[in-house]
């Protein structure tokens, strides 16, 4: 078993939701964990009468909060993302990119099969310097609030099942397939180097 906590990355495209809350329960539950965007810009739902809204990953929650609170209030509140902006200045100051994150972790995950892509041709783009495997493992999750929960979950537990294994890696197969069982879910995964 690893004498120290997993260091484990969690990737969406834009750190607002799905990788945000898995942040906050694998934090939770005492893993090393950072999350992270894959995306060019951090990209929030508009609405019928609001187009998206695009933010640089270099803008704060709280800054985005403020924004869109002086936009339209009501509209943001009732869509939920003011409650996800709070609950994300809970947790770290804002949105973060993962190609500008040298890493290295011992398990990424993604959160859909667009930042899965992202991250592997990142990761395999990248120089490798200590050709230190990482799986990587995509848990396609919807941008809804409801789902990115459940998504967490499912994330925590293949953690908790990889932090108890002295092999990494032989362990994630019979992780993923008993996942899979538990949730009908199949699971996108590829070992990169860093």
């Amino acid at each position: 078993m690893p004498s120290s906590p997993l260091r484990v990355a969690v990737v969406c495209m834009s750190n607002i939701n799905r990788s945000m809350e898995a942040h906050r329960v694998l934090r939770k539950n005492g893993f090393h964990v950072r999350s992270f965007g894959a995306g060019s810009h951090v990209r929030l739902p508009g609405g019928a009468r609001h187009p998206p809204v695009l933010y640089d990953f270099s803008t704060s929650y709280k800054k985005m909060h403020s924004d869109l609170s002086s936009k339209d209030q009501k509209h943001y509140k009732r869509n939920g993302v003011l409650h996800i902006l709070k609950r994300n200045e809970r947790i770290k100051p804002g949105p973060e990119r993962f190609q500008e994150c040298p890493g290295p972790f011992d398990v990424i995950f993604t959160c859909g099969q667009r930042a899965y892509n992202w991250v592997v041709a990142d990761l395999c783009a990248r120089d490798q310097e200590t050709w230190q495997p990482v799986p990587v493992v995509n848990v396609d999750i919807d941008d809804t609030l409801e789902a990115a929960s459940l998504g967490a979950s499912i994330i925590c537990e293949l953690c908790q099942g990889l932090q108890q294994a002295d092999d990494t890696q032989s362990r994630l197969a019979e992780l993923l397939q008993a996942a899979k069982e538990k949730t009908g879910r199949s699971f996108l995964h590829t070992v990169c180097f860093y």
